[in-house]
């Protein structure tokens, strides 16, 4: 259970920081970096990433709810379907956008969904 707990918490503190990074630091030198984005790029397209950190945060939310709903079954079905979500998005954005985001989001989601269906 304790696997669980970490790597869910893990994977809702990764999206927290990516709803900082395309919220807050889009524009920034930290924010350019992680997307590989030219000043220009970023500042044109600020609102659309605000509007995906966003999105990023309600998995994250998610996440946390299902970590500490208090009704273990229904906790198992928060985070089985707010994983999925994760782990749906992560294999969007590594076929559309960049494909380091099949490792750094959609492989962990799929780790923790097993995890959470074998330990719950």
């Amino acid at each position: 259970m304790i696997a669980v707990y970490i790597g869910a918490g893990l994977i809702g503190l990764l999206h927290i920081y990516i709803l900082c990074l395309e919220m807050f630091l889009w524009t920034t030198p930290r924010g350019l970096k992680a997307f590989g984005l030219t000043p220009e790029f970023a500042k044109a397209s600020r609102s659309l990433a605000g509007n995906q950190g966003l999105y990023n945060g309600f998995l994250a939310a998610g996440i946390f709810w299902g970590l500490l709903y208090p009704d273990q079954t229904v906790s198992k079905h928060i985070l089985i379907f707010f994983l999925l979500c994760v782990l749906v998005a992560g294999l969007y954005g590594s076929f559309t956008a960049k494909r380091s985001i099949l490792f750094i989001q959609a492989v962990p989601a799929l780790v923790v969904l097993a995890i959470v269906w074998l330990a719950m």
